[in-house]
C-alpha cells in the first residue's frame, strides 16, 4: 500500500509529466529567469503549492492568464529589522507581499535589546500568521558592545536556545568586529554555538588585515559598505555583498558600481533593506524599488531581479526558492516589466496573496504581552542636561545624510555662565542618552551637528541597538518635554519648550506600532514635519537620530555610558583638552 507521502509525489510527477492537470497554470506570459539569465516564452505549473513544470504543454484545474506580463520569482530582503518600520511583523507583511515580496531574513535584535528572548518569540509568534516567509537572525550583539545597556544580555546559550526553539534559522550580524579581531571569548562562543549555519556580517570600514582576521569566523554576508572600493575589497575577500538601501542609508548606487565595471561581480551580491519606515515603503516600495534603483543604475533588469532574488536565496543555502523552476516553491510575481517590477498579482505557495496592490489577508488583531519598561530610578529634570565645563574643546558628533556613519570633531564650545550650551548658528545642538532598559536613568551628555535645528527638541525611544532613550535639543527645557513624551509612551516625540508639538506612541517593546501601515505612515509623516517646523534639514531627522547611539559603527557614538569610539572599542571624555 502506497503511504501519504508516495501519493503526494505520485500527484506531483504526474503533474510534472504533463499526464494530469495541475492545481493552478499560469499562462502566457514571460519567465524571468534569473538562473539562466533570460527571458522565456513558458506556462508555470503549481501542483500543492510547488511549481513542477515550466515550459508548454501543461493543462491545469485553473489557469491564470499572463499574456503580456512578466512572470518574476518573490523578491527577497537578505538583511532587514522589521522593528525599524515600526510595524509589528504582520502589519509589516501586510505591507510589502503586495509589493511581490514572499521571503525576509529579519534581525530581531532591537526587540531583542528592549525584551529579551521574550521578544525574539513574539517576533516569531507574529509571523506565523501571514503569508510571508519570515527566517530570523539569532541576535549576535545583545548588547551590540560593552558600552550598550540591554534589558538583559542575550548569552551563546540563548543563541542555542533561539535555535533550539526553531525561532531562528541563522546567526544575526556579529557587530562586535573588534570582539571577533582580537578574538574575545564571549564573541567567540556565539560563532562556536552557531556552528555551520549561515553567519551574517558586520563590518562599517573594517578593511586590510583586520577584514582578514574577522572573516575566520565565518560571518561573510555584509551590508554595512558606504563606498564602492570598500565593497569590492569585501568581495575579493570572500564577502556576500549586500548593498543597502533604507530609509537613512543610501549606499545601493554607489556600491553597485562594481557590477557596472564588472557585471560577473553581481553573482555574490544583494540590495537589502536594513532599515526602512513604513512611509518608505508606501511611498517608494520594498524590493522593488531596489530593483528599479538598479535599473536605473545602468544594471540589466534580469541581474537587478537576481540580486533579490536567487543570489539571497544561495546565500541562505535556501534551494526551494529564489527562480522559477521545477521543485521550487510557487513564490511567484507577476509584473508588467522588468524595469518596473511593479507587483499586478502576488503568489505564495502557489496561493494568491495580493492584487493590485492590496494584500488578499490581513494582519493579526492580537498583540501578545511583553515585558514592560521600567520606571526610571532618576527623574529627568533640566539639570539632567547641564554640562559644566571641564576643558577647552568638546568633541562633536557629525550626522552625515544618507549614511549611518559620523564623523568625529573636535570644536570649541558656547558658554554660557560655565555650562557648554548648544550653538544653533553653528548647528551643534545637545545630544542625551539615557538608560531606560533597566530603569537606571543614568544619563551620558555630548553635542552633535548636521540635524540643522534651531529651535525644540526630538526625542524617541528608538536608539540602535540598545534602545534606550535619545534626545536632541536646542535648549533644556525642550529636552526634557519631548523626553517626558517618550518616557510615558515609548516612540517618537518633538517639543518647543514646554509645548509638545508632536507624539508617536510605540507601544510595542518602545519600538513598534499597533497602527495599520498606512496610518503608521501618516502619523510618521505627521511627525516629520513637525521636526521640519523646529529647522531640521535631514530628511529622516528620527531614523537618522537613532544611529548616533549606534556603538558599533564609527567615528563616534554615544551611548547611555558616554562617547564611544567604535573602531578603538573604547570610552572617550567629552572634553578634549
Amino acid at each position: 500500500m502506497k503511504n501519504i507521502k508516495d501519493i503526494k509525489h505520485q500527484k506531483l510527477l504526474a503533474a510534472a509529466r504533463g499526464e494530469a492537470a495541475c492545481d493552478l497554470l499560469i499562462k502566457g506570459g514571460k519567465v524571468a529567469n534569473v538562473l539562466s539569465l533570460e527571458y522565456e516564452d513558458a506556462d508555470i505549473a503549481i501542483q500543492d503549492g510547488i511549481i513542477v513544470g515550466v515550459g508548454k504543454g501543461y493543462s491545469g484545474a485553473r489557469v491564470e492568464d499572463a499574456s503580456g506580463k512578466i512572470l518574476i520569482p518573490g523578491l527577497i530582503d537578505a538583511h532587514l529589522h522589521i522593528e525599524s518600520t515600526m510595524l509589528r511583523p504582520s502589519a509589516f507583511a501586510e505591507a510589502v507581499v503586495p509589493l511581490g515580496t514572499t521571503s525576509v531574513f529579519p534581525d530581531p535584535h532591537e526587540i531583542a535589546n528592549t525584551c529579551g528572548l521574550s521578544g525574539i518569540e513574539f517576533m516569531w509568534n507574529e509571523s506565523r500568521s501571514t503569508p510571508l516567509d519570515m527566517f530570523f537572525g539569532a541576535p549576535s550583539c545583545v548588547p551590540a558592545s560593552p558600552f550598550e545597556t540591554p534589558y538583559r544580555e542575550i548569552s551563546a546559550r540563548g543563541i542555542a536556545e533561539c535555535y533550539s526553539k526553531n525561532w531562528c534559522s541563522h546567526l544575526g550580524e556579529m557587530m562586535n568586529y573588534p570582539g571577533i579581531i582580537r578574538g574575545d571569548d564571549l564573541a567567540w562562543s556565539k560563532i562556536i554555538a552557531s556552528r555551520d549555519r549561515v553567519k551574517t556580517a558586520h563590518l562599517p570600514g573594517v578593511r586590510g588585515h583586520e577584514l582578514c582576521a574577522y572573516l575566520l569566523s565565518g560571518c561573510d554576508g555584509d551590508h554595512e559598505s558606504s563606498f564602492a572600493d570598500e565593497a569590492l575589497e569585501k568581495l575579493r575577500r570572500g564577502v556576500w555583498v549586500m548593498m543597502r538601501e533604507g530609509a537613512a542609508e543610501h549606499n545601493l548606487i554607489e556600491t553597485a558600481r562594481i557590477i557596472l565595471e564588472d557585471e560577473s561581480r553581481y553573482a555574490r551580491c544583494m540590495a537589502v533593506s536594513d532599515d526602512l519606515t513604513a512611509a518608505c515603503i508606501l511611498s517608494d516600495g520594498h524590493m522593488d524599488h531596489k530593483v528599479r534603483l538598479l535599473v536605473a543604475s545602468g544594471i540589466r533588469p534580469i541581474i537587478a531581479l537576481a540580486m533579490v532574488t536567487k543570489n539571497p536565496a544561495d546565500y541562505f543555502r535556501m534551494r526551494d526558492r529564489g527562480a522559477i523552476a521545477p521543485g521550487r516553491i510557487a513564490d511567484i510575481v507577476m509584473v508588467d516589466s522588468a524595469e518596473e517590477c511593479r507587483a499586478l498579482r502576488v503568489w505564495k505557495r502557489g496561493q494568491l496573496v495580493a492584487e493590485s496592490g492590496k494584500a488578499l489577508f490581513s494582519a493579526s488583531s492580537a498583540v501578545a504581552a511583553l515585558p514592560k519598561t521600567p520606571k526610571l530610578e532618576i527623574t529627568p529634570s533640566e539639570e539632567t542636561f547641564k554640562i559644566p565645563v571641564k576643558g577647552r574643546m568638546i568633541r562633536v558628533m557629525e550626522a552625515l545624510p544618507g549614511l549611518v556613519i559620523t564623523k568625529s570633531l573636535t570644536l570649541l564650545p558656547k558658554v554660557s555662565d560655565g555650562y557648554a550650551v548648544p550653538d544653533t548658528e553653528r548647528d551643534i545642538i545637545k545630544i542625551a542618552v539615557v538608560e531606560k532598559n533597566r530603569g537606571t536613568g543614568r544619563a551620558a551628555l555630548g553635542f552633535v551637528r548636521g540635524f540643522g535645528l534651531k529651535r525644540g527638541a526630538l526625542a524617541s525611544s528608538v536608539a540602535h541597538d540598545a534602545h534606550n532613550y535619545v534626545v536632541i535639543g536646542a535648549d533644556d527645557r525642550s529636552m526634557l518635554t519631548a523626553l517626558a513624551c517618550v518616557e510615558r509612551n515609548g516612540g517618537l516625540a518633538t517639543a518647543d519648550g514646554d509645548d509638545l508639538t508632536s507624539c508617536l506612541p510605540l507601544p510595542i517593546g518602545g519600538l513598534m506600532s499597533v497602527l495599520d501601515p498606512k496610518a503608521l505612515a501618516a502619523e510618521y509623516s505627521m511627525i516629520s514635519r513637525a521636526a521640519e517646523a523646529l529647522g531640521t534639514v535631514l530628511p529622516q531627522p528620527f531614523m537618522a537620530l537613532s544611529f548616533l547611539s549606534l556603538s558599533v559603527i564609527p567615528e563616534l557614538k554615544l551611548t547611555d555610558q558616554g562617547y564611544v569610539d567604535p573602531a578603538r572599542g573604547e570610552l572617550l571624555d567629552l572634553f578634549v583638552e
